[in-house]
């Protein structure tokens, strides 16, 4: 097999609402299509991926840097001994000449192009992509079934708490049993008169996460603590800079309650300088490091051997993103369960228009590949912005 071309475009995922940094409108991600030259049931053969859900579209690397160096490359330095694409080989050729650190965009960017070499990959063996990865690394056993919560309780005007409380009745209906809202894009007392409302709706505060999307300063990072301390939450996330590991190390000092940090850590030597210096605790503690904005999968696989060195196991790492990708490496790799964004963000937020969501856990479709195509609305942007 071999690559014929690689496209990339912006996908819009705009969304209303905003958490305590940033306005989602308008929002953006980049899409990328790798069309092999194979033939596959009288159709062509493609891989798709994004760069995750939450930061802004990369074309302009991807376009200058990463598909021309796969393009230009031998396709035997991009196959593996059985003649198939290989998703390890390709990262290597697209890195090449790039220097080490600088783990912003530039991670995201590899991210979607990996994404898309593995939904092609797993095309290619006829089989889910968490079943290929449990065969690779986990002598084939796979999760037959994801814990998952749902991600909503953004900031919108005129949205008060009985508005917010309709939101996550609306999740419960749809079969999730955790939730998670905003924090920090309001006062305090108001944030926790929001935290009262919502644990009112489930009942206990165990099944209510809050993040504040890096928002605090240590003071103010330690007072939000205090004041949830008796709620018993399920965990509270990414207080501060998410690069700001004292501020973690001297929370989880007076924070007795789970914490939960990661998805804007970009790197297997970032994450490895998290769990070294963050304070983080591997008994309570979660990790939330997102493959679609980390390099993909081969940097990805890095911070799960670095977890398990540092005596983490991988059962506390809940991707961020809440879409496919996500939900197959839980599967796929034994991780704790996976974020859903049943609300916003679409057509990329959710799973499968055929996924079910049970008692707060989900299946994935026995589909080979990602099964993009399985959400309607993503197939047919797919469809029409990657005429292969």
């Amino acid at each position: 097999m071999k690559i014929a071309r690689i496209l990339e475009k912006d996908l819009p995922i705009t969304s209303p609402g905003a958490n305590a940094m940033v306005n989602f409108a308008g929002l953006t991600t980049s899409a990328v299509a790798v069309v092999s030259d194979t033939i596959q049931d009288g159709k062509t053969l493609v891989g798709y991926g994004f760069g995750s859900i939450g930061r802004w579209s990369v074309g302009g690397m991807l376009r200058e840097r990463f598909i021309p160096r796969l393009m230009a490359a031998d396709p035997a330095d991009l196959q593996d001994e059985a003649g198939q694409i290989d998703p390890f080989a390709c990262w290597d050729v697209a890195m090449r000449n790039e220097k080490p650190g600088g783990h912003g965009d530039r991670a995201s960017a590899l991210g979607a192009l990996d994404m898309a070499l593995w939904d092609l990959r797993a095309k290619a063996a006829g089989v889910p992509l968490y079943r290929l990865l449990a065969d690779m690394y986990r002598d084939g056993e796979a999760d037959e079934e994801v814990p998952v919560y749902a991600a909503g309780g953004y900031y919108q005007p005129g949205f008060g708490q009985s508005a917010l409380q309709d939101e996550l009745k609306g999740y419960l209906d749809l079969g999730y049993r955790e939730v998670k809202i905003k924090i920090g894009g309001a006062p305090l007392a108001e944030d926790m008169k929001r935290i009262e409302a919502a644990i009112a709706v489930l009942g206990d505060g165990s099944r209510l996460a809050v993040d504040a999307n890096g928002r605090f300063d240590l003071e103010t990072a330690l007072s939000y603590g205090r004041a949830m301390r008796d709620y018993g939450l399920r965990w509270y996330e990414e207080p501060g800079d998410p690069l700001d590991f004292r501020l973690m190390a001297v929370l989880a000092e007076e924070h007795d309650g789970p914490l939960a940090t990661g998805e804007n850590i970009f790197s297997s030597q970032d994450a490895r300088n998290l769990l070294r210096y963050g304070g983080m605790r591997a008994d309570r503690d979660f990790v939330q490091f997102d493959c679609g904005l980390a390099y993909g999968l081969p940097d990805y696989l890095k911070v799960l051997e670095t977890m398990r060195q540092h005596g983490w196991s991988p059962r506390r790492l809940h991707p961020h993103g809440g879409h496919q990708m996500s939900l197959h490496l839980a599967a796929g790799l034994g991780l704790g369960g996976n974020e859903s964004y049943p609300g916003v963000f679409q057509p990329l937020g959710g799973f499968a228009d055929t996924s079910k969501v049970e008692n707060g856990r989900v299946r994935l479709p026995d589909v080979p590949g990602v099964g993009l195509e399985l959400k309607s609305e993503l197939k047919s942007w797919l469809e029409g912005a990657f005429a292969v």
